[in-house]
């Protein structure tokens, strides 16, 4: 019961992540009275990468609630998209956005780089994700207990 309700729980903490952390702190993070670019670029490589820790424990105990609890095929295959997004992000978008943000704290670009869209994008396939993970999930949950009563 516990992996059952772990596959609803955990779509739902690691959603309300992403989106207080990137809906939420990042943009108005920059509205705050002196914060530079660099200032907040240099806060976020630091949120980004504990959140990508974060995140990356929540994908490991939802694939593991996933698999122990026999749900069906499209919620496996979902919870392994999710996790596959989340490797990308962490280890290939996010070292990738290191350059481009190192080069605007020391001064030698004011930035716009395209790749933050690509990390954007990949928040966008999570937050999609979750949330269909959350609907197999709570269906699942409510379909057995009303084939228990």
């Amino acid at each position: 019961m516990l992996a059952r309700a772990t596959r609803l729980i955990l779509p739902a903490v690691w959603l309300g992540l992403i989106i207080g952390i990137s809906l939420i702190e990042t943009p108005l993070k920059f509205q705050a009275p002196g914060i530079t670019i660099p200032l907040g670029l240099g806060i976020g490589r630091l949120v980004f990468a504990a959140m990508n820790i974060v995140e990356g424990v929540l994908a490991v105990l939802l694939l593991l609630a996933v698999f122990r609890s026999r749900a069906r095929r499209p919620e496996r295959a979902l919870a392994i998209a999710l996790a596959v997004v989340l490797a990308l992000k962490a280890l290939v978008i996010r070292p990738m956005l290191h350059g481009t943000t190192d080069a605007v704290v020391t001064g030698a670009s004011e930035g716009g780089s395209g790749l933050h869209y690509l990390y954007i994008a990949a928040d966008g396939l999570l937050l999609v994700g979750l949330v269909a993970m959350l609907v197999l999930a709570a269906r699942s949950l409510l379909g057995d207990r009303s084939v228990t009563r």
